[in-house]
């Protein structure tokens, strides 16, 4: 199976703090007559994420924080449960999954697992996030954690049983949170 793209037109529409981009692009697909598409492409760039946790005592380490864009969709308060995240920046992804750990919840990790890399909302956005697990204990707690600058994060060390539970209620919704919670479930360590 072979495509052919032909850009038509590739237009920046805001360049304020992403990239917004409108693109027209002809497609074809084994030398089959093209097909013209119009998409809109955001793009923020790529980032990481790292999930804590600790075997010894069950528990992960997660961060809340007020998310504007899932206010804007209905999150009543606009607050997020997350694994903690940030964008690669000029980091390598497994740089960036250690600064962020250490931001937004004051521990410095040892080693740290990539789980993998995926596109996470591919029909528009051109965003990888590079996937992480590191085990903690309290001894790596560095600092306070609740990230830097304009940041407001609350850090939460909870069982991982609850987690878990958080996900079937529909108290924890983020994509990347749910997917290395359940990564860590599939490998049995928290048993």
């Amino acid at each position: 199976m072979s495509f052919r793209i032909e850009v038509i037109k590739d237009n920046v529409l805001s360049d304020n703090y992403f990239i917004l981009r409108n693109i027209t692009y002809d497609l074809s697909r084994d030398g089959a007559e093209s097909v013209r598409h119009k998409r809109e492409v955001y793009d923020r760039g790529n980032g990481a994420t790292i999930l804590l946790y600790s075997r010894e005592k069950k528990t992960v380490v997660l961060t809340r924080q007020f998310r504007v864009a899932t206010w804007v969709n209905g999150n009543a308060d606009g607050m997020l449960i997350e694994a903690c995240a940030g964008l690669l920046d000029a980091d390598e992804p497994e740089v960036c999954a250690r600064k962020e750990a250490m931001e937004e919840t004051g521990f410095q990790v040892g080693e740290v697992e990539k789980v993998f890399e995926l596109y996470m909302s591919p029909g528009g956005v051109t965003e990888i996030v590079y996937f992480y697990l590191a085990e903690y204990s309290d001894a790596q707690r560095e600092g306070a954690g609740g990230g830097v600058e304009d940041e407001d994060i609350d850090v939460l060390e909870i069982p991982f049983s609850q987690a878990m539970a958080m996900v079937r209620n529909g108290e924890i919704r983020d994509g990347k949170t749910v997917i290395l919670l359940q990564q860590l479930q599939l490998r049995n360590v928290m048993e």
